[in-house]
């Protein structure tokens, strides 16, 4: 059973939410099932470690151009059958396989990309344009796609304004800029996990009525404030609800750059901690009915809250260094295998020991504290360590595998039970890992992409049949 906010109009106006089925001629398989592996669930919420990623072709889409649309039936799905639950409810956690060249991953991209290609023949505007980019700091992904949309507009000679809660440094370390700047809000919660792996439903939603609907006044008129004072031309969102609401009040244009929505994520939360909190998905999705167009990025759940389209390609940070200059840097010999551990920016604090690795090998530890001990066979990183570059020195990874890390070193990915994770038998699922070959050979450059689009959307260019286009 699913949660459904009343229906609505099939033409909407601004502020109308519509409900759309679309589909890119086919269901997504093998690379894309660890993006969707985040719409998954299991029957108790962290009772396994999912993504049981299995190998296949992702269905070409042509970046940019929109997906066809028809309205759905109540009830209906999105492109691929609508998982059981959602990427929140379930601790999700990998072994993956990782691309030891970015190259690889997209080797064929710019022969099956022309609306990629086009991008760079378009004409740049005639002045410098402001974006407000919205940010959830639910862990560290959006904030890593976010910023490669930025790195581009910023490279354009446009001024970024993000407005998250995430740490300045995710930011800064990619792009220094004064044409980038960091203002710290905290508009939304995301999900609230008791740790790495495990989500509370009730606390979550607890949490979003306190930071999003008691002080949604407060925030609505702050933040139109704020929009206007730094005379933004376009807000982006990431996918914060009430930046959309905010944008519309300020007069001005909003853009969601997203491969799900809140109101997905949420509606199971409330199947699963009660009801009485049924007025913040209808909130959330009167909210993002209020957004322009959805960006919407490959491994998608269902979205049906916004009113229009357009597919861009994955969202991934380029390389800074060769495999083997992180690993001289890190002092590990070129025959070592390596496993990166990963939580996405969330806590772990797990006693690591060293009979969990199979003999040779090196584990990196992302996001350990200071005070967290580790093994000889085990290396602490530093918080700002480059994820893409240590990745790419890497032979696999382990972790709650979200969207950046699928996206920026997919290479394939079974999954682990819990039992075996927390009581350290991982050297049967490293060895399999290691076998995994490449499956992915779509098109990454999606910042560049998106980027165009919103700087055509902020010059004042308009949405028509999904496509961008001139006013006149």
């Amino acid at each position: 059973m699913k949660l459904r906010c009343p229906s609505s109009p099939s033409s909407p106006a601004r502020g109308q939410p519509r409900r759309l089925l679309t589909n890119t001629g086919g269901q997504w398989r093998g690379a894309a099932a660890a993006q969707r592996a985040a719409c998954r669930a299991w029957d108790s919420p962290g009772a396994r470690l999912a993504g049981a990623a299995r190998h296949g072709v992702l269905p070409r889409t042509v970046p940019g151009e929109r997906v066809p649309r028809r309205p759905a039936a109540r009830g209906g799905s999105g492109p691929a059958s609508k998982p059981s639950r959602n990427p929140a409810t379930a601790a999700v956690a990998q072994v993956a396989a990782t691309h030891r060249s970015i190259s690889n991953l997209g080797s064929q991209a710019s022969s099956v990309s022309p609306a990629a290609a086009a991008a760079d023949h378009h004409s740049p505007p005639p002045r410098r344009l402001v974006f407000a980019f919205y940010l959830t700091d639910h862990g560290f992904g959006h904030a890593t796609r976010a910023i490669e949309v930025a790195r581009h507009l910023v490279a354009a000679g446009h001024e970024v304004h993000m407005a998250t809660g995430v740490p300045e440094f995710i930011f800064t370390s990619v792009v220094r800029s004064p044409r980038l700047r960091i203002r710290r809000a905290v508009l939304d919660c995301g999900a609230i996990q008791a740790d790495a792996l495990t989500v509370d439903p009730l606390a979550s939603l607890q949490k979003y009525h306190e930071t999003a609907v008691v002080p949604r006044e407060s925030i609505l008129r702050a933040e139109v404030e704020w929009l206007t004072s730094i005379k933004a031309d376009l807000a982006v969102s990431d996918v914060v609800p009430v930046a959309c609401r905010a944008a519309a009040d300020a007069g001005i244009r909003s853009v969601c750059i997203a491969n799900y929505g809140w109101d997905f994520i949420y509606e199971e939360y409330i199947i699963a901690a009660g009801y009485h909190h049924q007025s913040i998905v209808c909130q959330i999705v009167e909210d993002y009915s209020h957004c322009d167009i959805v960006l919407r990025l490959p491994g998608y759940c269902p979205m049906p809250a916004f009113r229009d389209v357009i597919d861009v390609p994955l969202v991934v940070r380029g390389l800074r260094k060769s495999r083997s200059e992180v690993r001289k840097e890190l002092g590990i010999s070129e025959d070592a295998k390596v496993l990166i551990f990963n939580f996405g920016g969330q806590p772990t604090g797990w006693k690591l020991k060293q009979e969990w690795l199979p003999d040779g090998w090196i584990c990196l530890v992302c996001g350990a504290s200071d005070s967290h001990d580790v093994p000889l066979n085990f290396i602490k990183l530093a918080k700002d360590a480059y994820t893409p570059d240590v990745m790419a020195a890497s032979d696999c990874m382990l972790g709650k595998i979200g969207y950046g890390t699928t996206s920026e070193r997919y290479q394939g990915c079974i999954e682990m039970t819990r039992r075996d994770f927390l009581t350290g038998n991982w050297k049967p699922y490293l060895l399999h890992a290691i076998t995994l070959e490449p499956c992915y050979n779509g098109p990454i450059n999606g910042g560049e992409v998106a980027a165009q689009i919103l700087q055509d959307i902020a010059d004042g260019k308009k949405c028509i049949s999904g496509e961008v286009r001139d006013s006149a």
